[in-house]
């Protein structure tokens, strides 16, 4: 006790404060309490959308793709779709408007269609659905009343833009040209490369037996600069996917004749995923 009176005097002497120590406590006390109450700020707000994903790449969709995504539930996952749309080409996501564009909502007729005609014209008739090309042939009125569609859409309600709608009177024309492996490799998706009218972005062919497929129809994320089968872009795959291989040497030698059973069935497979799953459409048919 002794000790403690006097340490406690010194202190008083240092300070010229009587009952200095209790100063002392109550300083320690609130500081603690402080830094208790106040923890360390959260990541700054830019610092955190540093952190989250990428927005997807711009793509192109067929009408079939376009088709899918109603709003529904999907048949084999169970879970609810996305809700898009397309106003003279333009693909929207509309699901924060799902009330409106999904399933039970006013304009569910809408999801999944081009619906700039019906638009235009204030009408919910069906044959103004998918009708991409009569974008073209609106009177005036119609068409500021399209174009003022576009506008609430882009900047009022914010929907994001997912890409083009090709209709598939464009593509059919497509399908029986005869595309040599040079003319295949100056589709890559690539920064400067053409972009064809009415695309989002360019094309990404990819060919698999005698297919020559359109990847940038929803594999862009694959297969397009930034994916992880870049290096597949623009070439015949057919042996590469037939043996699962990454070997530059069977991006080279795209025989398929010297193939075991199992490989073979194994590019059916993937020219089946192509065409049924991902639904990747035919352009041209590859010269061997």
């Amino acid at each position: 006790v002794a000790m403690l009176s006097s340490l406690f005097g010194q202190l008083d002497s240092l300070t010229g404060i009587e009952g200095s120590f209790g100063y002392i406590i109550i300083v320690v006390v609130t500081v603690l309490g402080h830094s208790y109450m106040n923890p360390p700020h959260p990541p700054k707000a830019a610092d955190a959308a540093e952190e989250e994903d990428e927005p997807e790449p711009p793509r192109n969709f067929t009408q079939k793709q376009l088709a899918y995504f109603d709003g529904k539930n999907d048949e084999k996952t169970g879970d609810e779709k996305p809700v898009y749309l397309s106003v003279h080409g333009i693909v929207f996501d509309v699901s924060d408007g799902r009330n409106f564009y999904g399933p039970d909502g006013p304009y569910e007729a809408f999801a999944g269609h081009e619906c700039g005609v019906a638009l235009a014209k204030m009408s919910f008739d069906k044959e103004h659905l998918d009708n991409l090309d009569g974008c073209d042939k609106l009177n005036h009125g119609e068409k500021m009343e399209l174009e003022g569609w576009i506008e609430k859409f882009k900047y009022y309600r914010n929907y994001p833009e997912k890409g083009r709608l090709v209709p598939d009177s464009k593509l059919e024309g497509l399908k029986d040209r005869v595309i040599d492996p040079k003319d295949l490799l100056k589709h890559k998706g690539e920064d400067g490369e053409e972009v064809p009218e009415g695309y989002a972005t360019a094309s990404i062919y990819v060919a698999l037996g005698t297919k020559v497929f359109d990847a940038s129809f929803g594999g862009v994320e694959h297969y397009g600069p930034k994916g992880g089968y870049n290096k597949f872009a623009g070439r015949d795959v057919s042996r590469a996917l037939a043996k699962m291989s990454f070997d530059p040497a069977d991006l080279e030698n795209t025989s398929t004749d010297d193939l075991e059973e199992k490989q073979l069935k194994c590019l059916a497979d993937w020219i089946k995923t192509f065409e049924e799953k991902k639904t990747y459409p035919i352009v041209g048919k590859l010269e061997k």
